[in-house]
């Protein structure tokens, strides 16, 4: 269990959970293999609130709606759906994420009210194109808004490769140990190309040209990254 800190140095939350990691590590005898950190894990949902946030839940006959992401299409929607299920001039929008509602002022009534409310059925404005990217396991996710431009982009990998005998223990008096093999170092790089990427308007043709790259998903973060400085990729790039 862990406290959550905020800038104020209070507690705010306790976390607590499953840690999960989309990692692979390996120890055998004289080798190791860790491709992403085994020591960074999420854990998904697992803070438990121990002090109250100051909110402005409901002040008088009005309540406060908080969207969870700042939105103004879906804002105007939800101020639609209310008026024409409780009637008009119910709720107002007082920016992209909050929207006062007016309330029965009687707490029973009020209760029933909210129970209403929450029950009111909206469709919320399309997302924005977003690209997922988890830097430590190579996860790239994107939803279907990504779009891509015809882009050219060269690909080349440089590898090396050091191997080498364990060291044998050292010999007991007397004894004479064993020589330890010198150590070996490949260093190959292949053949760089040019490839032509169509333009892509749906989520199919974007997956499609970056298969045609054939890079490894590490790779592709930095292809990613240079496409979108390039403004071939129209997307916005999250790092988790």
């Amino acid at each position: 269990m862990t406290p959550l800190k905020g800038a104020d140095g209070k507690v705010y939350a306790m976390s607590q959970g499953n840690i999960l990691l989309g990692t692979v590590g390996g120890a055998p005898a004289g080798t190791k293999a860790q491709p992403n950190h085994l020591s960074v894990g999420r854990i998904t949902g697992g803070a438990t609130v121990e002090r109250a946030v100051p909110a402005a839940l409901g002040q008088g006959d009005m309540v406060y709606l908080e969207l969870n992401d700042s939105d103004f299409t879906t804002a105007s929607r939800v101020v639609d759906a209310v008026n024409q299920r409780f009637g008009s001039e119910t709720a107002r929008a007082q920016d992209g994420r909050v929207i006062r509602v007016r309330a029965p002022l009687g707490s029973d009534e009020r209760v029933a009210f909210l129970g209403a409310l929450e029950s009111v059925n909206v469709t919320p404005a399309e997302t924005s194109a977003k690209v997922i990217i988890n830097a430590r396991t190579g996860s790239v996710v994107m939803n279907t808004s990504v779009t891509l431009d015809a882009c050219a982009v060269s690909h080349g990998n440089l590898s090396v490769v050091v191997s080498a005998a364990p060291t044998p223990a050292p010999a007991a008096a007397g004894a004479r140990g064993a020589a330890a093999a010198p150590a070996q170092i490949e260093v190959a790089k292949d053949t760089g190309q040019v490839l032509l990427l169509k333009g892509g308007a749906s989520l199919s043709d974007v997956v499609k040209a970056l298969n045609a790259i054939g890079a490894t998903p590490q790779d592709l973060l930095s292809i990613l990254q240079a496409m979108k400085a390039s403004g071939s990729l129209h997307a916005e790039l999250e790092i988790i």
